[in-house]
C-alpha cells in the first residue's frame, strides 16, 4: 500500500515535471563533465604508466658525438640498473608518393632484443629486421599511416652521404616516441618525419661507428638519486662530445604528454564545480518556493500527526529523486564521453593499447560530491518545512510591506504603464529572489562566454605563432655546422626567394637553483622570417649582446630582464659562461631563447658558422626545390610551417574544440534551466495574483508581460554581469592551459560578446514561450478557489 506522503510526492513530481527535468539536466551536465574529464585523466595516466612499465621506458638519456662500446661498463655505476647503448642519426628520406623530402630518425636495435629498454610494440603483420639484411627497417606507426606505407614497401635514404634503399619489415610503436617531433620543432609532422629502427650492425657500418655508440639509455635502481647519476654521466661523457644527460621528466615526448594530461586534470575541477553549484542553487530555489506554496499543506500534515522528520524526509526525497535522475543520465553520458575523449588522446599520442577505466572510487566520489552539493541546496530549504509550526502554516504568509518604489519616489512612474510598475515593484520588494535569479543566469552566461572565448584564444594562438612569429615556409637543418657563406649556395636552389640563417646550440641555463635544458637560437638581427614580438605583438629587436627569453622560460627560471643567467654549452668546447637577460618575448608555443647570431658565434669561439636556415619559397617551383633538397646530403631535417599548423590543429585544436562544444551545449542547457525554473516558479507563486488581474480587466497579453517581462528584465541585467564573470572564468582556464607546450592568450572581441548575449536571449525567449503557453491554460475559477 502506498503511503499518503508518497502519493503526495508523486503528484508533486507530476505537477513540477518541467522544472524537475530542467534541474536534472543541470545535475547531469555537472556529473557528466566531472566523470568525462576525470575518467579520461585517470585512464590516460594508467595507460601511460602501463606502457612505460611493460616496454621498459628509460629513466635517463644522453646523446654524444662518439664513444667506444667499452665505456658501457664504466656507465654501469652503482645506482644504474641497466645500460643500453645505441646509434641514433637523422637522415633524409625519399618516400614514394610524397613530393616533399621527409626526415627520419634512425635508431639501432640491440643484437638481443629480449628485455631491451624502450621496447617496441610491433603491429601485425610484421617482423623485426633480419640481422643479415642491413636494408631492413621498422617504421613508426604515425609515419606509416600518414604516408600509407605497408610492410614490404621500400624507401630511399641518404645515410652519411650515401644513397641507401630500405625495406619495411614492420610497423612499430615506442614509449620513447609517443609524441614524435624532429629537432627544434614543437609539433609533429607525421607525414614528413618518422622514426626508423634498423640493425645495430648496419647502422654502425653506415655511419662509421663500428664498436662505438652516440646515444645511451639508462634505468636506475629504486631510490637512486637521478641528479647524481646525471652529473656523473655528464662527467664521464664530456670527453666524448656529450650533449648533456637528462632525466625522464625532461624527455620531450614524456614532458609533452604529461603536460597535456595534467591540463586535463586541472580542467576537470573548474567547470564541474560550477555546474554542480548551479544545480544546488536551483534545487534550493525549487524546494524553498515549493514549501512556500505548500505552507498550508505542511501545517495540515503536522496537525494530523506527521512528525518534523517525516515531513522533512518527504521533501528530501523530492530532492533526491531529482538528483538521482540527473545522476543516472550524467553518469551514462560521462562514461560515454570519457571513453571517447580518452580514445581521442590515445590516437593523438599513439599508445599501442588503451586502458579506459572509470573506477568505482571515481563514481562514488562523483556521486558524493554532486549529492553533497544537492543536499546543501535542498536541506537549507527543507529546514523551513521542519521548523514551520502548524498554527503558523495555517495562516497565509505575511505579505510584503508595500511602499513606494524607487521609481515612484523619483516621480518617474508616469513613464511606465501599470504593468511596468507592477514589474518594478515586485523586483524591488523581493531583492534577494531577484538577485539569485540574476546570479544563476549570469553564471550560465559566463560558461557560454568561456566556451566561445576558448575557441577565440585558440584561433589567436595559431595566428600569432604561424602568421606573426613564424613567417618562413620551411626550416632547413644541417647535419653539421657550415660556414656562413653557405647561405649563398642555398639561394641558388630553384624556388628559393629568401633565406635567413641561424645557429642553434644545446645549452643548460641556470639561474640560482633553477635550470632548464634547451637550445639557444642565434638569429640575424635584421631578420624578417622569424619575428620576435612582445605581449602587445609589437616586433622586438635583438640586442647586440645578451639573451632574449620567452616569457614562459623566464617564469620557469624565475628571471627578469637585467638579471645574469648562467649558460653551460653542451657541445664543442662546452664553455660555461654568464650573460645578461636583455628582454622577454611572447611566443605562445614552446620555450625559446634567442641571441644575436654574431654574438652567439663569438661566445662559442667557433667562427661565423650556421646550423640551419629559414626559407621563403616560390609555390610554383616547389617540385623542383623538393627534388633538389632530396639530393643534398648536408640537409638533416626539413620542417614545413603549414604542416606544423595542421598538426597543431589536429592535436591541441581538435581536442579543445570538442571540449568547447561540450561546454557550449551544457551552458545552453543551464541557461534554459535557470530561466525556465525562475519563470515557472514565479507562475506557481503568482497564479492567484495574475488570475485576479485578469478578473479586474487585464488582458492575457498584459499579464504575460507582467510575468515574462520580469524574467526578461532579469535576463538583461544578468547578461553584462555574466560577461564579466565569463572573463574571469576564461582567465582561470587560460592559466590552466599555461604549459610548456602552449599558452592560450586571453583574447575576446565584440563578436564573442554579441554571440554569447544572443544565445542567452534566444534561450530565454524559448523558455518564456513555454511559460506563455502554460499561462494561456490558466483556469481562473480553479486558481481563485484558495483559502484566505
Amino acid at each position: 500500500m502506498v503511503a499518503p506522503l508518497d502519493r503526495k510526492l508523486w503528484r508533486d513530481l507530476q505537477a513540477q515535471w518541467g522544472q524537475l527535468l530542467a534541474i536534472a539536466l543541470v545535475v547531469a551536465c555537472g556529473i557528466a563533465c566531472f566523470v568525462m574529464m576525470l575518467s579520461a585523466y585517470h585512464s590516460l595516466v594508467l595507460t601511460q604508466t602501463a606502457y612505460y612499465e611493460r616496454y621498459r621506458f628509460g629513466e635517463v638519456f644522453a646523446e654524444l658525438k662518439r664513444a667506444p662500446q667499452s665505456l658501457q661498463s664504466q656507465i654501469a655505476i652503482n645506482a644504474v640498473q641497466e645500460v643500453q647503448t645505441r646509434i641514433v642519426a637523422d637522415v633524409t628520406l625519399n618516400v614514394p608518393g610524397l613530393l616533399e623530402p621527409a626526415t627520419a630518425r634512425l635508431i639501432s636495435l640491440p643484437p638481443k632484443r629480449e628485455g631491451m629498454l624502450n621496447g617496441l610494440f610491433l603491429r601485425s603483420p610484421g617482423t623485426f629486421p633480419d640481422p643479415q639484411q642491413p636494408e631492413e627497417v621498422l617504421i613508426s606507426e604515425a609515419f606509416a599511416i600518414a604516408n600509407q606505407i605497408q610492410v614490404g614497401d621500400r624507401l630511399g635514404a641518404i645515410l652519411n652521404g650515401r644513397w641507401q634503399n630500405l625495406r619495411v619489415t614492420g610497423i612499430a610503436l615506442s614509449p620513447e616516441y609517443i609524441y614524435a617531433v624532429s629537432g627544434g620543432n614543437i609539433y609533429p609532422d607525421d607525414k614528413r618525419f618518422g622514426i626508423l629502427w634498423a640493425n645495430e650492425t648496419a647502422l654502425s657500418h653506415a655511419f662509421g661507428l663500428d664498436g662505438a655508440f652516440n646515444s645511451v639509455v639508462l634505468t636506475l635502481t629504486p631510490g637512486a638519486n637521478e641528479r647524481a647519476v646525471i652529473t656523473q654521466l655528464d662527467h664521464l661523457l664530456e670527453r666524448y662530445g656529450g650533449l648533456g644527460a637528462y632525466g625522464r621528466r625532461d624527455q620531450f615526448s614524456h614532458r609533452i604528454v604529461s603536460d597535456e594530461i595534467q591540463s586535463l586534470e586541472v580542467s576537470a575541477t573548474i567547470l564541474p564545480t560550477i555546474f554542480l553549484a548551479i544545480a544546488a542553487f536551483l534545487l534550493h530555489i525549487l524546494i524553498s518556493r515549493l514549501i512556500a506554496i505548500q505552507r498550508g499543506q505542511i501545517a495540515v500534515l503536522k496537525a494530523f500527526g506527521y512528525t518534523n522528520v517525516q515531513v522533512g524526509w518527504h521533501y528530501l526525497k523530492f530532492m533526491l529523486l531529482v538528483f538521482s535522475g540527473g545522476a543516472v543520465l550524467g553518469l551514462s553520458c560521462g562514461l560515454w564521453l570519457g571513453q571517447g575523449l580518452t580514445q581521442l588522446y590515445a590516437d593523438f599520442f599513439h599508445f599501442p593499447f588503451l586502458r579506459y577505466e572509470a573506477s568505482a572510487l571515481l563514481i562514488i566520489t562523483t556521486l558524493l560530491i554532486s549529492g553533497g552539493a544537492a543536499c546543501i541546496g535542498g536541506l537549507m530549504a527543507v529546514r523551513e518545512a521542519i521548523l514551520l509550526p502548524p498554527a503558523e502554516g495555517m495562516r497565509p504568509k505575511q505579505p510584503v510591506t508595500f511602499r513606494a518604489t524607487m521609481v515612484e519616489r523619483l516621480g518617474l512612474q508616469r513613464f511606465f504603464s501599470p504593468a511596468g510598475r507592477i514589474i518594478l515593484r515586485n523586483l524591488e520588494r523581493r531583492p534577494l529572489r531577484a538577485s539569485l535569479s540574476i546570479l544563476g543566469i549570469a553564471v550560465a552566461v559566463a560558461i557560454l562566454l568561456t566556451g566561445f572565448g576558448l575557441q577565440g584564444s585558440m584561433t589567436a594562438l595559431m595566428d600569432i605563432q604561424f602568421q606573426t612569429v613564424q613567417r618562413e615556409d620551411m626550416t632547413l637543418t644541417f647535419n653539421q655546422l657550415l660556414p656562413y657563406r653557405s647561405r649563398y649556395h642555398l639561394r641558388h636552389l630553384p624556388g628559393i626567394l629568401k633565406t635567413e640563417v641561424f645557429r642553434s646550440v644545446p645549452v643548460r641555463l641556470r639561474h640560482g637553483h633553477y635550470q632548464y635544458r634547451l637550445a639557444i637560437t642565434g638569429l640575424e638581427p635584421q631578420g624578417e622570417l622569424r619575428q620576435l614580438v612582445n605581449r602587445q605583438l609589437q616586433p622586438v629587436s635583438l640586442p647586440p649582446a645578451g639573451l632574449v627569453l620567452g616569457t614562459k622560460l623566464g617564469e620557469i627560471l624565475h628571471i627578469q630582464p637585467g638579471d645574469r643567467l648562467g649558460v653551460e654549452v653542451l657541445e664543442g668546447k662546452r664553455q660555461q659562461t654568464q650573460t645578461w637577460v636583455m628582454g622577454l618575448v611572447d611566443e605562445p608555443i614552446g620555450l625559446s631563447a634567442y641571441m644575436n647570431l654574431a654574438a652567439l658565434n663569438q661566445m662559442l669561439g667557433e667562427g661565423q658558422v650556421i646550423s640551419g636556415a629559414y626559407v621563403l619559397i616560390d609555390s610554383h617551383m616547389k617540385e623542383q626545390l623538393y627534388q633538389a633538397l632530396k639530393q643534398l646530403p648536408a640537409i638533416e631535417g626539413i620542417a614545413f610551417r603549414e604542416a606544423l599548423l595542421e598538426s597543431f590543429q589536429a592535436i591541441s585544436g581538435e581536442s579543445l574544440q570538442i571540449m568547447t562544444g561540450i561546454i557550449v551545449l551544457f551552458a545552453c542547457i543551464i541557461t534554459f534551466s535557470v530561466v525556465y525554473n525562475s519563470a515557472r516558479l514565479a507562475l506557481s507563486e503568482r497564479n492567484h495574483e495574475l488570475a485576479t488581474l485578469r478578473v479586474m480587466g487585464f488582458t492575457q497579453t498584459e499579464i504575460a508581460f507582467i510575468l515574462l517581462g520580469e524574467q526578461t528584465l532579469l535576463t538583461f541585467i544578468a547578461v553584462p554581469l555574466g560577461l564579466g564573470l565569463g572573463v574571469l572564468l576564461l582567465w582561470l582556464l587560460v592559466q590552466a592551459y599555461n604549459t610548456e607546450l602552449y599558452r592560450l592568450p586571453l583574447t575576446l572581441n565584440s563578436g564573442i560578446y554579441r554571440l554569447t548575449a544572443l544565445i542567452v536571449i534566444v534561450t530565454s525567449l524559448i523558455s518564456n514561450l513555454l511559460i506563455y503557453s502554460q499561462l494561456q491554460a490558466l483556469n481562473l475559477v480553479t486558481v481563485l478557489k484558495i483559502q484566505e
